[in-house]
This record gives C-alpha cells, sequence and structure tokens, in this order.
C-alpha cells in the first residue's frame, strides 16, 4: 500500500480522521482512567509525537502515539511494573516539572479496519522508531500487549512472553515478533499495566455477559481474565503487558 506517515505537528488538519479511524479495541480498554485522561493530551501537546498515515486518497488508515518520559530519573531506572499506564504519569508528571526526557514510550499503534493485514503495524513502528531518533533519543520501551494472549487468556503471561518458535527463535506472539523484526528486545513483564475498575452494570454493558457471579469472568479481546466482585457490584481488570526496549 503507497503510504505517507507525517507527525500530527506537520498536519494538523488530521486530527479529527485521527480520532474517526475504525479500529478493534475492545471497549473496556478506552475507559481505562489513566490513558481515558491523558490521551487527549498527547494529541493536544505532543503533535510531534503523534503519527498519521494516510493511503493514496488521503485517508488516515494508522496512527502512532508515543510519549517522552525521564526513565532515569531518582527513584525510576527500571522499566515499571505498572507499564503503559504508568509511563503515561511520568510523562505528564515530567513535563509539568520541567525534567527533561531521556526515553519515549510507545503508548498505540492502530490499523483501521479497512487496512488490516498489509503489514501497516510493522511501518508504523519504524516510523515511530525513526521518530524518536530524529527528536534525539536513543531509545523507545513498549509496553507491548501481545495480540494473541486474548486467545488463552489463563495461560501465564510470565511464559507467554518469553515463548518462541521453534522454526526461527522469533516470538510465539505475532504483534511481539513485529517489535523484534523491527530491532526491539523482550525485556520483561509489567504485569499491572493497565486496570480498569467498573461497576458490574458498566461490564455488562461493555461485554453483553452478566457479571453475576463472584470470580473470574472470561471476556472477548482481555488478557487475563476480569476479577468479578457481583455480591459487592464491582469488577476489576489487570492487563499485563510486556516490555520491550529498542535501542537506536
Amino acid at each position: 500500500m503507497e503510504l505517507t506517515i507525517t507527525t500530527l505537528a506537520e498536519r494538523p488538519e488530521l486530527q479529527g480522521a485521527l480520532w474517526a479511524m475504525k479500529d478493534l479495541w475492545p471497549e473496556f480498554t478506552v475507559n481505562d482512567p489513566v490513558g481515558w485522561s491523558h490521551y487527549g493530551r498527547i494529541v493536544a501537546e505532543l503533535p510531534e509525537y503523534v503519527l498519521v498515515a494516510t493511503d493514496a486518497e488521503g485517508k488516515v488508515v494508522a496512527r502512532a502515539l508515543s510519549v517522552p518520559f525521564q526513565l532515569r530519573a531518582e527513584g525510576r531506572g527500571e522499566l515499571p511494573a505498572t507499564g503503559w499506564d504508568q509511563v503515561l504519569m511520568w510523562a505528564f508528571s515530567d513535563r509539568r516539572h520541567g525534567r527533561a526526557p531521556d526515553t519515549v514510550s510507545a503508548i498505540e499503534v492502530t490499523v483501521d479496519t479497512s487496512a488490516l493485514g498489509q503489514g501497516l503495524s510493522g511501518r508504523m513502528l519504524g516510523a515511530m522508531r525513526d521518530n524518536a531518533r530524529r527528536l534525539g533519543f536513543a531509545e523507545v520501551v513498549a509496553p507491548v500487549r501481545p495480540n494473541g494472549k486474548h486467545l488463552e487468556a489463563t495461560s501465564s503471561i510470565h511464559e507467554y512472553a518469553f515463548r518462541t518458535r521453534e522454526s526461527d527463535g522469533l516470538p510465539h506472539d505475532p504483534w511481539l515478533r513485529v517489535h523484534v523484526r523491527a530491532g526491539g528486545t523482550v525485556e520483561a513483564v509489567c504485569p499491572a499495566s493497565m486496570t480498569v475498575a467498573a461497576s458490574v452494570e458498566q461490564w455488562r454493558a461493555w461485554t453483553g455477559l452478566p457479571f453475576d457471579t463472584d470470580g473470574p469472568v472470561e471476556v472477548t479481546g482481555a488478557l487475563v481474565p476480569v476479577h468479578c466482585e457481583a455480591s459487592r457490584g464491582y469488577a476489576v481488570y489487570v492487563e499485563p503487558n510486556i516490555w520491550v526496549r529498542h535501542s537506536l
């Protein structure tokens, strides 16, 4: 596919089309409170870290969001167990306090449903790496949401993260394979990367499931079961991701 990839800073008129893309994200994922409160800020305040891809007709077919933060600040240094949520909070805390960033974290790569299966996710990841290098960074980290894990929600994420194929030694998970082929290294699990806590009524609306029994509930698109406390009226999803480090 013929593709033009630019930053949103270069083409701010694409902001509306960026949000209008049709995607496959499960509804509960967009209700993570940390993401919900920070996504708009990435686009508004960090447009040079937002990549937008258009096809030959000018349609937006993919987006990639990232944030700069200071990994080596006092009290940090290690990639956090709270993954995706944590880097979003660090990035905007650093911005507020004037801390100079030393690392870029991937936040999202999304392809429009009309353009799936054409290798766009890998091209957007490569563009994200190039953009971070252009902005003067030597490293990109990514709290990767492994896109095959939902097929085996009860499997250990710690085993899944480092599972490889016998044929070529590449990761078993398709999205992890894209990262490794791009030059990334699978480093660690972030077991509490995203947390979505909501009432059972909200979970019923998002999933169409009854959420009427205490205990684990397997939800389509969830990487691990959702913990339901039906007798108390709430359920909590704690999503694990996998840290991948890209040296540039």
